[in-house]
């Protein structure tokens, strides 16, 4: 479905327009133009939730222009169900993230809001891109602004947390890398990554490609036992980067998932369904006990994000329309919720210039607008009814369970765990002894830090109470990539006849699908 506007080459333009100005422009302009850019691009992403075909499991807004003739490359970009809400969380995202930087950055500002619209024009890329390479670029790109963001602008070993991101996602994109050509090889030489889901590949390659893809998209995630870049990479990312981490950053992991391994490699997916289950249990569980032990308040919901996470891989391999459903709409109230509690945990860094828990107890009665924020974030985060984590994580559950009862209940565990460490620091930042110490540089929200947490807030409870606008977008969407695995596991057994017959199907307990219908 092309349209005549080019509504996804503008919200690639817009931030990457930005960042370019920024060379031009005074320090204290950087921050207005850095925060137009991201609102303009949040604004020309609205229309697309409503001229958005709810119907249509096909890309939508195409544009397709060839790029480089040989080999074929094109600069193609689209927008389905799923990668429509993520675009959408990510242009809402980083104009908080500029708020949020307002005060906090007060060295190389310009450098500082220019990398924020690099990466968002890379982030935006990797959610549209249909050709591989395209993708690559994107997804590549990424990795230099989040390196400059932590490395330049982070804490104190800023630079040992930084290196350590670096190396551990270029490791992974290497083998992506290398996936993508041997694809393109075995795929009738095109990086269409359309018709290489449409293609059939042998099982022995399929499971050499899966572990290609897993290296890559299992650290983004990040899965256990690749998730150790994470807390440190939080802890010393500045507010703006340790929201961008884990409220978009993490989900093209996910996302990698679902866009290649499930519908290109359906037959590895389904071989390596069981070892992607059980290590997306031990993530929720250990994350979540991970938790329960921090007294920072940053690394404690670093590793909360892990936890939750590991809902989000189970709910995309358990193969079903409820889990994969739940899955993408926990990447979407993960990024909400997480990017919450960053955004509050900034704000408290701020006045103490500590994020320990210990000195920073009681702030009911010094600052009650922030504890109010504070309590609704951690109420969604474990997954309250009323609020959005909850739709999700019970979507995922409904999903698991039609899968296995046994890893349901191990899985549920998370959430109990979840409600222990959560309300634990409710108990102890919220409603504790404040330190005289710090008490006196205890002020409540400005105005600003109101209307950058509050958006957040309304979200939270929009999505909770009504998920059905988001549900009935990406449904479509995700019954097709289901369709696309069954159609990869039918095999003919004779070929066409001289008479231009179709060939003869095997049903392996999907339905019989014969030149496109299904019975």
């Amino acid at each position: 479905m092309t349209s005549s506007f080019p509504w996804l080459s503008l919200l690639l333009i817009l931030p990457l327009a930005g960042a370019i100005a920024m060379y031009f422009v005074t320090e204290s302009t950087a921050r207005w133009i850095a925060l137009a850019a991201t609102l303009a691009d949040l604004f020309v992403t609205l229309p697309l939730w409503w001229l958005f075909d709810p119907q249509a499991s096909q890309m939508q807004f195409t544009e397709h222009v060839a790029w480089i003739t040989a080999p074929p490359i094109y600069y193609s970009l689209g927008l389905d169900g799923i990668s429509l809400p993520l675009v959408l969380m990510t242009a809402g995202i980083m104009p908080l993230c500029v708020l949020a930087s307002w005060n906090a950055i007060t060295t190389r500002v310009r450098g500082f809001m220019a990398m924020l619209l690099v990466m968002e024009t890379a982030m935006v890329g990797v959610f549209i891109a249909l050709d591989f390479v395209l993708f690559y670029v994107f997804w590549e790109a990424m990795l230099i602004p989040m390196y400059l963001l932590i490395g330049v602008w982070g804490g104190p070993n800023r630079l040992y947390a930084a290196i350590k991101f670096f190396l551990y996602t270029l490791a992974g994109s290497v083998l992506l890398l290398v996936a993508i050509l041997v694809l393109y090889f075995y795929g009738g030489h095109t990086f269409d990554i359309l018709a290489l889901s449409q293609g059939t590949y042998p099982a022995s390659l399929q499971m050499w490609l899966f572990l290609a893809f897993f290296a890559a998209f299992a650290v983004k995630v990040p899965m256990f036992p690749f998730h150790t870049w994470l807390p440190d990479a939080h802890v010393e990312a500045p507010t703006a980067g340790s929201v961008i981490l884990a409220s978009i950053l993490l989900k093209m992991g996910a996302y990698g998932f679902l866009r290649f391994s499930l519908p290109m490699l359906p037959d590895a997916s389904h071989a390596f369904t069981p070892m992607m289950v059980a290590l997306s249990i031990v993530a929720i569980i250990y994350g979540a006990y991970m938790a329960l032990a921090q007294v920072d308040l940053k690394k404690l919901i670093a590793y909360s994000s892990v936890s939750h996470m590991g809902f989000v891989t189970l709910g995309l391999f358990v193969l079903n329309q409820q889990g994969i459903e739940g899955a993408v709409l926990q990447m979407v109230n993960h990024g909400i919720t997480t990017g919450g509690l960053f955004l509050c945990v900034g704000m408290i860094y701020e006045r103490t210039h500590s994020r320990l828990i210990a000195d920073n107890a009681g702030l009911a009665a010094p600052m009650p607008k922030y504890a109010v924020l504070l309590v609704i974030f951690a109420l969604s985060s474990l997954g309250l009814p009323g609020t959005n984590s909850f739709v999700g994580e019970f979507l995922v559950l409904v999903g698991t369970f039609l899968w296995s009862k046994v890893a349901t209940a191990f899985a549920s565990l998370g959430i109990i765990l979840a409600a222990a460490y959560l309300l634990w620091m409710i108990q102890r930042v919220v409603f504790g002894i404040p330190s005289p110490h710090y008490l006196p540089k205890l002020r409540d929200l400005t105005q600003r830090e109101f209307a950058t947490l509050v958006p957040l807030a309304l979200l939270v409870f929009w999505i909770g109470l009504y998920p059905n606008p988001l549900v009935s977008r990406m449904h479509e969407s995700v019954t097709n990539t289901l369709a696309s695995m069954s159609r990869a596991k039918l095999a003919p057994t004779t070929h066409p006849s001289a008479g231009g017959k179709a060939p003869l199907l095997v049903d392996s307990g999907e339905p019989l699908i014969i030149q496109g219908t299904s019975r």
